[in-house]
């Protein structure tokens, strides 16, 4: 970097030519470095519909002071609120919604992320809104205190996952005088109970942190635009130079979290959800320092291999375990750790030392196999296609992964990262192996059959465990019991394309990969559903799997109920996941026998085909389909009757008639509770869909600074478009541990009303650039060709087939005029429309569950109380099927 001083102009340390980029990517780079030492690389994409930026700060929740666990996560959500030169509270936010971006902000150990995109006609001002943050940020005692509350429910929503549970026992045993120790997340008592009783200001901890830590020489910014380079990188030395930099270094934390105390130990721990997961974990050389190399890339590729003479394969015949996955995770500069995580059956939880034994032998079997070129070359084939090939990802996340790129990587690898093995190194890759040892491991083994059998509790979390030391010798001993299965290498990949050649074509379910091997893959697939076969022990073991995944339904955060009890009560043929869960009980491998035939003898074929594919091949592939199913003598299928094509028709609710569902949350250790307001409003029409999503873009900022800024009633907080078969309408979604669901249904009835006098009020100019806005979002090109399957497969899944409908909503959207919006408002959505359908699913959490009583007495009528989901649904009209 180069330590500027006031009369420095930015450095353009290189044009781009020295930085590897994929051969399709047609876009321009370039690093500079301007006079306060920000290191910069500007991307230059003239076809882009979205600009974007991404900063990212080298300190994270690491460097939090004692006592104050969360201050930098704190500190992230602090800066999106308010600047001595954009002092309006949430401005920032408002802004970039407005003008069809989107923003966010993660803190991890040693990062602090921030990043948006927005169209490119207001990237400019929202590119000098976000500088702000790290050149004079405004940080008010009222707006402290309540994001305060805003990280308390945030932590709240986290305390009933599993991997974050898992997560925060690992930290916890560890080296107590090591941050990875900490609390990262922060929560109420961390960031003002306990500080306030020490006599300390958390405002003031705040400005110190920031004073101390956001220094523009360990920050690292990746701005994507859509003029050229020279344009942006003006445009960058003026918005950016003004950051302070006080010639800070990035913090380094040397040393490893876990001791030997820490290493050769089973622990044992309660989750929330059904099912056993065991992780094995060896802390090992990080990976970084060598990721040409890519050593952990390569012991991944083969421990989580899933082919024949795999680990996985021998553990899935067995019926053991239904998934495995292995790689480096928890990785710094300083430390990282090699997983090895499998989801065991019920039987698998029982062999779990075999498990281990097996796991064991495995790791000792690729010692004694040394490394070999060959799995490293192929390793590498794979990921230079995938880089080279790659579909254009958005300005949004892609700024967002390179800022990162450039703390760790030189300049060169600022875009491709670690994801490009390219130096075969045996003897760093073996030194990897063999640190996965017997006794450098720790195993964590979690099950909700350890409730009652642990004696210790995780502070945070409150996650139940027990802990135990291991030795070497035990380890021994599972890997000689173990059963006697053949593990070994795996055979090379036929599947790895090598042609990647476009075709010339003139004239303009579901697999994905590179066109090269497409039909092989398809031709596999087909042969699988023709000569499918019922094996009873796979039955079995798949039974377990679904039947653990919908009891753990009951585990969904308190808002995914109320959405789930939202759709079921529009969407006709659907069904309670507790009567799933019942028929599921009784089914036996002889039922699926009796029931593939009958599946497979009334089929109709519906195929999209996209990419790189000529329309002789897309036939050949329909074809080589039909002839699978319909054309053997004797067929194994038949195409259906008209009268058989199955159709999704959505409840029409009544008009003036306010519904309400009201369910206890179905998790009583979860104390928050949720609210989905939903306005029922029209049938897919262009006309009528424009103005619904006009509405949301301008109302969904305000709802979001309202609700949650404002009267912080919860972390999860959002107003979002919905389709329901193609019956749209608009939802508000909360999720509260302060408020009941009664109490956040008044206030999204009075934001209604606020809402009212806001649509009354907007200005032409405000109109108009809403309009925009959408307008530029709607012609937002496909990025990838996934984004643009998506769009045209759901066009026929629907059975609309308006594929034009980009362009004849735009063509609605110019001729709109402001009281057509208004209109549409006192029509269809505010509190006293004539014509507005809704209705409010309430689900309580424990501590509001007292609540729901009094909430019913209070509903004003004309209303329908749902008291049974479905007898309500067949009950009531529905909408016609877009099919036809």
């Amino acid at each position: 970097m180069v330590a500027g001083t006031e009369n420095m102009e930015a450095v353009p340390a290189d044009k781009g030519d020295e930085i590897l980029k994929p051969r399709t990517d047609k876009r321009e780079y370039r690093r500079i470095v301007l006079k306060n030492s920000l290191e910069v690389l500007l991307i230059s994409d003239p076809e882009t519909d979205k600009c974007a930026a991404s900063m990212n700060v080298s300190v994270g929740s690491f460097s939090d002071p004692e006592g104050l666990d969360g201050l930098a996560h704190f500190l992230e959500h602090m800066l999106f609120y308010a600047s001595e030169k954009y002092p309006e509270e949430d401005s920032y936010s408002k802004y970039v919604t407005e003008h069809g971006g989107s923003r966010n902000a993660y803190t991890s150990r040693e990062n602090t992320n921030y990043h948006f995109d927005i169209n490119t006609d207001s990237f400019d001002e929202a590119l000098d809104r976000f500088a702000q943050f790290f050149i004079k940020p405004l940080m008010s005692a009222d707006a402290t205190m309540r994001e305060i509350n805003a990280v308390d429910s945030e932590y709240q929503k986290n305390l009933m996952s599993d991997s974050r549970r898992l997560d925060q026992l690992k930290k916890h045993l560890s080296r107590e005088d090591h941050p990875y120790h900490k609390f990262s997340t922060g929560n109420m008592e961390t960031l003002h109970v306990w500080p306030e009783a020490k006599g300390i200001d958390t405002r003031n901890e705040l400005f110190k942190f920031y004073d101390k830590h956001y220094s523009a020489s360990i920050m690292h910014l990746v701005v994507y635009g859509k003029e050229n380079l020279d344009k942006t990188q003006g445009l960058v030395e003026e918005t950016f130079q003004e950051i302070r930099n006080t010639n800070k270094s990035i913090p380094i934390y040397p040393g490893q979290p876990c001791t030997p105390d820490h290493l050769q130990v089973l622990v044992k721990a309660v989750p929330i959800k059904q099912g056993h997961k065991l992780t094995v974990s060896w802390p090992v050389t990080p990976s970084i320092h060598h990721y040409e190399e890519a050593p952990c890339s390569y012991l991944g590729h083969l421990i989580g291999h899933e082919g024949e003479g795999s680990l996985f394969h021998a553990l899935k015949t067995l019926g053991w375990a239904t998934g495995l996955n292995a790689g480096e995770s928890d990785l710094t500069m300083e430390y990282s750790f090699f997983d090895v995580s499998v989801d065991l059956t019920d039987a698998g939880h029982e062999h779990m030392q075999d498990i281990l034994g097996l796991l064991f032998r495995h790791i000792k079997h690729l010692q004694q196999s040394g490394v070999s070129q060959w799995i490293f070359d192929e390793l590498s084939a794979i990921c230079e296609a995938e880089f080279h090939y790659q579909a254009k990802r958005d300005p949004f996340s892609y700024a967002m992964a390179i800022s990162r790129n450039m703390k760790i990587y030189p300049t060169k690898h600022w875009l491709v990262g670690s994801s490009l093995p390219s130096r075969f190194n045996p003897d760093f890759v073996q030194k990897v192996l063999n640190e996965l040892s017997p006794s450098n491991v720790r195993i964590f083994w979690r099950s909700k059959k350890f409730e009652g059998q642990t004696d210790e509790t995780e502070p945070w979390y409150n996650t139940a465990y027990s802990f135990e030391n291991i030795t070497e010798f035990t380890i021994q001993e599972w890997v000689q019991s173990a059963p006697d299965v053949k593990l070994h290498l795996p055979v090379p990949n036929v599947f790895i394309p090598t042609d990647f050649s476009l075709k010339d074509v003139k004239d303009k379910l579901y697999l994905v990969g590179f066109n090269h091997k497409l039909r092989i893959l398809l031709e596999a697939i087909m042969q699988k559903i023709a000569k499918f076969e019922v094996k009873p022990d796979r039955f079995s073991v798949i039974k377990e799997t679904i039947t653990k995944t919908y009891q753990n339904i009951k585990f969904k955060q308190p808002y995914e109920q109320a959405m789930s009890y939202c759709s079921m009560v529009l969407q006709d043929r659907t069904w309670p996941w507790t009567e799933k869960l019942d028929a599921l009980t009784h089914l036996e491998a002889e039922d699926l026998v009796n029931f593939v035939p009958m599946l497979l003898s009334r089929t109709f074929v519906e195929c999209y085909i996209a990419g790189n594919v000529e329309k002789n091949e897309a036939e050949s592939m329909v074809k080589h389909i039909e002839d699978v199913l319909f054309n053997d003598p004797k067929p194994i299928s038949r195409p259906i009757f008209p009268s058989q094509s199955m159709t999704n028709r959505v409840v029409e609710l009544g008009k003036r008639i306010k519904c309400f569902y009201h369910q206890e949350g179905s998790n009583p250790s979860d104390e928050n509770s949720a609210l989905v307001h939903y306005i029922q409003v029209h049938q897919d029409e262009f006309a009528m869909n424009i103005k619904l999503q006009l509405f949301r873009l301008i109302a969904k900022q305000a709802t979001f600074h309202q609700l949650r800024t404002v009267e912080q009633l919860g972390y999860i907080t959002s107003l979002n478009q919905s389709n329901h078969s193609g019956v749209y309408g608009v939802q508000f979604i909360i999720q509260s541990s302060v408020k009941g669901p009664g109490h956040i249904d008044s206030r999204v009835e009075s934001l209604l009303k606020d809402l009212e006098s806001k649509l009354y009020n907007l200005s032409d100019e405000e109109f108009k650039s809403n309009v925009t806005a959408l307008i530029d979002m709607k012609l937002e090109k496909h990025k990838n060709l996934n984004e643009e399957s998506s769009f045209y497969w759901l066009e026929i899944k629907n059975g609309t087939f308006k594929f034009n409908r980009k362009d004849e909503e735009v063509a609605a959207l110019r001729e709109l005029k402001k009281e057509e919006l208004i209109d549409f408002f006192d029509t269809y959505i505010k509190v006293d429309a004539p014509k507005k359908k809704s209705m409010s699913i309430c689900v309580y959490g424990s501590q509001h569950l007292k609540e729901m009583a009094s909430d019913k007495d209070k509903v004003a009528s004309p209303f329908i109380e749902i008291e049974d989901i479905v007898g309500f649904r067949k009950s009531q009209p529905l909408y016609g099927s877009l099919k036809g």
